[in-house]
C-alpha cells in the first residue's frame, strides 16, 4: 500500500489536455513532496474525455501522424508531445481517459505489473457490459478481438504515476485513420459502441470502472463529481 491517506476519484468532464496535464503535475508534486517529508498526501484517479489531441509518446516515430498540419488545424485536432511512454495515440469526444496518481511505494514498485492492473481493471470493466476483451501478447493495452479498445501510456517518477489509459466508449473511430495508433500499421481499433451495436454513457462507464480499480489496486476510491460532492 502507498503512503498516500485516501485515493479519491474524480470524473471531470470533458477538458483541454493541458488543463488535464497540469492537474496531474500538480498531484503528482503533492505526493513527490510527501515523499520527501515523510507525511502522507492524497493520491487521485482523474477520469475525463479530452477535445480532438493527437499525443506523441517518447517512442513516437516519424510518419506516426499521417495527416498534414493542414488538415489536423481544418479538423481542429492539436498535438501535443509528452513524456509518457508509448507512441502515437489520438484522444476525442466519446473516449474516457483516466490518469491515476498513485505512489507505487513501497509495495507495487513493478512497472510491468502496474501496467497489467490496469488493463485488468479496464477488461474487468468491459466483462459488466458482456464484451469480452484481452490481452494481447507483446503489447500493452486491452483488445477486444483483434481490434484495440484501450490504449496505455504512462510515466513514473520516483514510483509516483501520471498518465494512463484511454477507453474508446463512443469515440469517432474515423480519427484514427489520422494516425498509425500506437504504432500498429495492421491491426485496427474498436469502440464499446461499435460492439454492443448501441451508444453508451461515458459517465456510467466512468462510475463502473472506479470500483474495478480500486479493488485491483487495493484502495478505497470514493468517485467525487466535478463540484466536490461524492456518490
Amino acid at each position: 500500500m502507498s503512503p498516500a491517506s485516501s485515493c479519491e476519484a474524480r470524473f471531470l468532464g470533458r477538458i483541454g489536455y493541458r488543463e488535464a496535464l497540469a492537474l496531474q503535475e500538480s498531484r503528482s508534486r503533492a505526493l513527490k513532496d510527501a515523499q520527501l517529508a515523510g507525511t502522507r498526501a492524497d493520491e487521485a484517479l482523474l477520469l475525463l474525455e479530452h477535445p480532438p489531441v493527437i499525443t506523441l509518446g517518447r517512442n513516437a516515430a516519424d510518419g506516426d501522424v499521417l495527416a498534414g498540419g493542414e488538415r489536423l488545424a481544418a479538423l481542429g485536432v492539436t498535438v501535443e508531445k509528452t513524456n509518457r511512454g508509448g507512441q502515437v495515440t489520438y484522444h476525442g469526444p466519446g473516449q474516457l481517459v483516466g490518469y491515476p496518481i498513485l505512489d507505487l511505494n513501497p509495495d507495487r514498485r513493478d512497472v510491468g505489473r502496474y501496467l497489467r492492473d490496469l488493463e485488468e481493471a479496464i477488461i474487468r470493466t468491459l466483462a459488466g457490459y458482456g464484451i469480452e476483451a484481452g490481452r494481447s501478447a507483446g503489447s500493452t493495452g486491452v483488445w477486444a478481438g483483434d481490434a484495440k479498445i484501450a490504449a496505455i501510456g504512462v510515466h513514473l517518477s520516483r514510483w509516483v504515476t501520471t498518465h494512463g489509459f484511454a477507453l474508446n466508449v463512443t469515440t469517432d473511430l474515423d480519427a484514427f485513420s489520422l494516425i498509425v495508433p500506437c504504432g500498429i500499421r495492421t491491426r485496427g481499433v474498436t469502440s464499446m459502441q461499435r460492439l454492443l451495436g448501441r451508444p453508451v454513457d461515458l459517465e456510467e462507464v466512468a462510475r463502473r470502472f472506479v470500483p474495478e480499480f480500486a479493488a485491483i489496486f487495493g484502495r478505497e476510491v470514493p468517485l467525487a463529481n466535478p463540484t466536490g460532492g461524492t456518490h
